[in-house]
């Protein structure tokens, strides 16, 4: 896939993992595409070690939809917990 399916697909991932995790949401649209490409890469991977299958096939595939979700919202989880604490002092 090329690096423009990968910022699409990350902006459409990371709004759907905004979505999905209720709370207030840090970061704007430029946070929301980083959260997205970097849980699209996380997903990814998880999938290839933990289910040993390749999940990136295409930007048309159920699979990289999923993973890229699924590794979105553990990413925004994250970030979550790091700009929380932060925020507390």
């Amino acid at each position: 896939m090329g690096i423009i399916a990968w910022v699409l697909i990350g902006l459409i991932a990371g709004a759907i993992a905004k979505a999905l995790t209720p709370g207030k949401d840090p970061g704007g649209c430029l946070v929301t595409m980083l959260i997205g490409i970097v849980g699209g890469l996380l997903g990814g991977w998880l999938g290839k070690v933990i289910f040993g299958v390749h999940s990136i096939n295409g930007f048309f595939h159920l699979s990289t939809w999923i993973a890229a979700i699924v590794g979105s919202v553990i990413v925004l989880l994250v970030y979550r917990l790091i700009t929380g604490r932060r925020h507390t002092r």
